[in-house]
């Protein structure tokens, strides 16, 4: 166990809650004013974020707290209290959190693994208004509904990912090369993929509390960043919201869309590693307390 003192790890805490909490308010805040946000209002409303396991900071499963401040934490089932001071306490992982772990680390070792596509072009959300008369949302286009189906027939769409590819219109899925269904996650996820790098903060929410807060956050912004780059390549018009298109309708918005996805890839790389890590050490630890190594 590494002891942290009240300091220590309420220094960690109030660096955490500066990178993330901003965020929530600025939220929080257009929810109470009955505003939208095309951008930034996916990543609470689509992955159905808890705010709370967002904002707290949590000390790792090899960490202890020092000071009285730590037993705020004793709220919740996961933390116990001993002699040096409040701690995750492994011994409530369960069998179906143990399950999850193993299900995220297969899909991230996999996706690891596999090379990466970057020519797709953000096509999906293009294929996701294609020949519709029911849009999902009501942010105006940068294009005509003629150029839009004009982008999608002449390209050939490479979508990879499930979450994506079932948005698609009726008339776009049978142009995708490729048809995923939910069971073929693990056989199809690659690091070329927006989402993909974006779901890396969905899988740290999920496996909550016991990823890192440090891990979270930084996924989190990696979600962020990797959104305005979707949004701005996307037919939809945003440059009210202060974003410039990326026209990947043409020969020079390719290039740059190809730049910046290689950049996200790299970045979703770099955390798809700690998430490896965190991951297995996790599983490592419950399969000590099952064999009864761990007291």
């Amino acid at each position: 166990m590494n002891i942290l003192t009240t300091d220590q790890w309420q220094t960690r805490e109030k660096e955490h809650s500066n990178k993330v909490l901003p965020w929530v308010q600025d939220f929080q805040a257009r929810s109470q004013r009955g505003e939208k946000h095309p951008v930034y209002d996916f990543l609470f409303e689509y992955y159905q974020t808890n705010r709370r396991k967002l904002t707290e900071w949590r000390p790792t499963l090899e960490e202890c707290l020092q000071g009285v401040e730590a037993e705020k934490f004793l709220k919740y089932p996961e933390y116990s209290k001993d002699s040096l001071g409040v701690y995750l306490n492994p011994e409530a992982i369960t069998e179906r959190l143990a399950e999850t772990l193993q299900w995220v680390l297969n899909l991230l070792e996999s996706a690891k693994s596999r090379p990466e596509n970057t020519a797709c072009f953000g096509l999906h959300e293009w294929a996701m208004l294609y020949k519709t008369e029911s849009p999902r949302h009501t942010t105006p286009l940068r294009v005509s509904d003629a150029e839009l189906a004009r982008v999608v027939e002449s390209h050939p769409i490479r979508c990879s990912h499930y979450d994506a590819f079932r948005f698609f219109t009726p008339k776009a899925r049978p142009l995708n090369t490729l048809q995923p269904r939910h069971e073929d996650r693990a056989m199809l996820e690659q690091h070329g993929c927006i989402h993909y790098n974006m779901d890396l903060y969905k899988w740290c929410y999920k496996l909550h509390p016991w990823v890192s807060s440090e891990l979270t956050a930084d996924c989190f912004l990696l979600a962020i960043k990797a959104r305005e780059f979707d949004m701005r390549a996307s037919p939809y018009d945003v440059s009210e919201h202060g974003f410039e298109p990326i026209k990947i309708e043409t020969p020079a918005g390719k290039r740059e869309y190809q730049a910046a996805q290689k950049q996200i890839s790299t970045q979703g790389r770099e955390l798809a590693e700690r998430l490896i890590a965190e991951c297995k050490l996790i599983i490592k630890i419950k399969s000590k307390i099952t064999e009864g190594v761990l007291p």
